[in-house]
């Protein structure tokens, strides 16, 4: 465990922007998080890779720094293998490894910045597919009872962006490992069009896991800027999900708003769409912009703050509201202490 004081957070969050914190602690194991000190939520936060953070002031007590590392194989056979994963590890890294080794379940995810703990926070997902297709379960220390639990996956209330940990239970637990099914009979998740193109493009009729996940790699790249190039924390906002016939209506009074079904009954609608229809490519705060490369991602383009971020952010929600009714949610967490 190590211990540093009024560090500087800007290197550790995909935004790049300023942010400091009375303390932080790296905890590299889960023997270090017994020795932990009290976590008070007003005052601390446990960060993992930064990749979904905005900064819009400093932390006033402690940062948390979770870099538990660990990659084990628990359970084997013909069909599946359960893997063991600490929280501290880079997600993306990962998907990689977990290829070399013959498993599958975790290739459309590919490039998904940040580290696997914040996996199951966000329920992370892209080209058709969500880790709760391959959760099994997660691992974490109760700040409240100062005790180890299990949960298994449908303990999660995973669901859009979202879980236990996110909003029923945000800030009570730190996840310390988390385990995932995956398979050896590879399956692939072809659904998202752009994927398919991609795969043909790249000359693959019957694509391997490692092709679905290059496939993944070259879309995102395409698509979206780089944060090691431009400070950004992916896709913003979520996508607004409506009843079926809600969404039918404000589709008909937006001719080519995408709209498209989810597995719950309910209808998806395309926030770019929205924020792009809306003019709003470009739209500037400071050094804080609406990415000209895809409408959903926000990026700092030099010097913003955190508050150059959240205020371009309400920006475009009222605008986005006034014309199409609908309040876009942010997906990445807004740091904002009373300091």
């Amino acid at each position: 465990m190590k211990v540093v004081e009024r560090p500087s957070l800007k290197g550790m969050n995909s935004f790049g922007v300023e942010a400091s914190a009375g303390l932080l602690i790296e905890i590299e194991s889960e023997e270090d998080v017994l020795s932990l000190p009290a976590f008070n939520p007003t005052r601390d936060l446990v960060l993992g890779g930064g990749s979904n953070v905005v900064f819009a002031s400093d932390v006033p007590g402690t940062v948390f720094h979770n870099h538990i590392l660990g990659r084990t194989i628990i359970e084997d056979s013909a069909e599946h293998a359960v893997l063991e994963i600490g929280a501290g590890e880079n997600w993306h890294q990962l998907v990689r490894w977990s290829l070399e080794r013959g498993l599958s379940g975790l290739e459309n995810l590919s490039l998904i910045p940040g580290q696997a703990g914040a996996a199951p926070i966000q329920n992370i997902g892209a080209y058709g597919v969500e880790l709760s297709s391959v959760l099994r379960g997660v691992t974490a220390w109760d700040w409240q009872r100062s005790a180890w639990v299990c949960f298994e996956s449908a303990d999660c209330q995973l669901g859009y962006r979202d879980s236990l940990f996110k909003s029923a239970a945000a800030d009570r637990y730190l996840l310390t490992s988390l385990q995932l099914r995956l398979n050896r009979v590879f399956r692939p998740q072809l659904d998202y069009a752009g994927l398919s193109d991609t795969l043909s493009g790249m000359g693959v009729e019957h694509p391997s896991a490692r092709d679905v996940s290059d496939a993944v790699i070259r879309l995102r790249r395409r698509k979206l800027p780089d944060p090691a190039v431009t400070g950004n924390a992916g896709s913003f906002f979520k996508n607004p999900e409506l009843d079926p016939e809600q969404a039918h209506a404000l589709a008909a009074a937006h001719p080519g708003l995408p709209i498209w079904p989810t597995d719950d009954g309910r209808s998806k609608l395309s926030a770019a769409w929205m924020i792009e229809n809306c003019g709003l490519k470009g739209l500037r705060e400071g050094d804080a912009a609406v990415s000209e490369q895809h409408a959903l991602v926000l990026v700092n383009l030099g010097s913003a703050s955190g508050k150059n971020i959240v205020t371009l952010a309400r920006r475009i929600q009222s605008i986005v509201a006034d014309r199409f009714g609908l309040m876009l949610e942010p997906e990445p967490r807004l740091i904002e202490f009373d300091t």
